[in-house]
């Protein structure tokens, strides 16, 4: 899925709308609307983001609201901030 070959486009991408909040942020960088359609474009398609009191909890909630999106043809990392909240737990 996506690099190093090619990116699926025009894929449905649902449940995006409404995670927006005051700790979780979502980022278009590869979609493109149809209608009333959200659709993938092609390389980074979302970023998610989230604050929290510390890395651990600010990760849990990207997750979570990474988790309600409806997207079977995408890939999310989710080793991101592994190695602060190891520091973290020391």
């Amino acid at each position: 899925r996506g690099y190093p070959g090619g990116y699926d486009k025009d894929s449905e991408i649902k449940g995006v709308e409404g995670l927006d909040s005051e700790t979780l942020t979502v980022f278009h960088a590869g979609t493109k609307r149809d209608g009333d359609r959200l659709l993938a474009n092609g390389g980074r398609v979302l970023n998610i983001t989230a604050l929290g009191t510390s890395v651990s909890e600010a990760q849990q909630r990207a997750y979570a609201g990474l988790d309600k999106i409806d997207w079977p043809e995408g890939f999310a990392r989710r080793d991101i901030g592994w190695r602060e909240i190891a520091r973290e737990q020391d």
